[in-house]
């Protein structure tokens, strides 16, 4: 069983001008989205035996968010291939995944986290991907299934997914809404 965990990096600042998209930082709101999330990791006592994430400004941000929250490091590798990544290119990177782990964190950028979901997992497979479909929210956790012994044998609708984690179900107050 290889399972995979996706999360969307946190809600960025618009406010802050930089040359580069991929140098925007979180905003407020984002900020405690990712510690809100990062105490959800430490309440369903949820840990990673790989994690790998956008070197963007926005995603460490996120990560160094969700290990506050969670009281721990996540030990990130950053790799230059996640930022922005196609679906393609996201499942290169999971076929990539060291042979002994058998959980792994992509921490990410939408569309491509959202398009691996209905890449991996059938079309019609649930109720939680109908909620991927309406929208995957920043910093959203979702988890995907494989009953394979070997990351190299995911493939196309193999997965199930069944966790699909938004701040605003932990915190109406991260809700778009803001209450």
């Amino acid at each position: 069983m290889k399972t995979i965990f996706l999360l969307r990096h946190a809600k960025s600042s618009w406010d802050d001008p930089v040359e580069r998209d991929f140098d925007r930082p979180l905003n407020t709101r984002g900020g405690r989205a990712a510690e809100t999330i990062g105490r959800y990791l430490r309440e369903q006592s949820l840990a990673f035996d790989s994690v790998v994430a956008s070197p963007a400004v926005r995603v460490i941000e996120t990560l160094d968010g969700v290990e506050s929250g969670a009281g721990r490091r996540l030990g990130a590798t950053f790799d230059k291939r996640v930022y922005m990544a196609s679906a393609p290119t996201l499942l290169d990177i999971v076929h990539e995944t060291d042979a002994d782990a058998e959980t792994l964190l992509l921490v990410g950028h939408n569309p491509g986290l959202e398009d691996l979901i209905f890449l991996l997992t059938p079309a019609g497979s649930g109720t939680l991907r109908k909620e991927v479909d309406i929208k995957y929210p920043t910093a959203t956790l979702a988890e995907m299934r494989f009953d394979v012994e070997r990351w190299e044998d995911i493939d196309e609708a193999t997965g199930e997914l069944v966790r699909f984690i938004r701040p605003r179900d932990l915190d109406p107050t991260l809700g778009p809404d803001g209450t």
